[in-house]
C-alpha cells in the first residue's frame, strides 16, 4: 500500500527539485494528466484498503485513463471547444470520491481499534 505513496512522494520531490520547463502549449495536457493519474493512485488506495486491489486493474487504469484524457484534450484544442474541461471535472469528482471512501474506511479502522483497546483495558 505504501509504494504508490512513496512513488508520489519521490515524483512531486524530483518534480519540485528539477527546473524542467513545460511550454504552455502542453500545460492543458499536462494538468489533466496529472488529475487522471491522481486518480487512478487513490483508485488503487481505495481498492487495497477494500481488498479488492489488482494489479493489472490498476496499470491499465493507469494508462487507459491517462490516454483517454489527452485525447480529450488533444480534440478539444482541434474543434476550439475547452473540452478538456469535462474531464478535470470527471476525475475531480472521482478524486473526492475515492478520497471520502480512503477516509471513511480509515476511521471505521481507527475506531475499531479504539473499541478493541478499551476493551483489552476493562478485561
Amino acid at each position: 500500500m505504501w509504494l504508490p505513496l512513496l512513488g508520489l512522494i519521490f515524483g512531486v520531490s524530483l518534480g519540485l527539485l528539477s527546473d524542467i520547463q513545460i511550454p504552455q502549449v502542453y500545460s492543458n495536457y499536462l494538468s489533466i494528466a496529472v488529475l487522471a493519474a491522481l486518480d487512478t493512485l487513490f483508485g488503487g488506495i481505495r481498492a487495497h484498503l477494500q481488498h479488492i486491489y489488482d494489479d493489472k486493474v490498476f496499470i491499465s487504469g493507469f494508462f487507459f485513463n491517462i490516454v483517454l484524457a489527452a485525447c480529450l484534450a488533444f480534440l478539444g484544442v482541434h474543434l476550439g471547444v475547452d473540452l478538456y474541461l469535462a474531464a478535470v471535472f470527471a476525475f475531480g469528482v472521482r478524486l473526492f470520491q475515492n478520497i471520502a471512501v480512503i477516509r471513511r474506511i480509515l476511521l471505521a479502522k481507527w475506531s475499531d481499534r479504539g473499541k478493541l483497546t478499551q476493551a483489552k483495558v476493562q478485561d
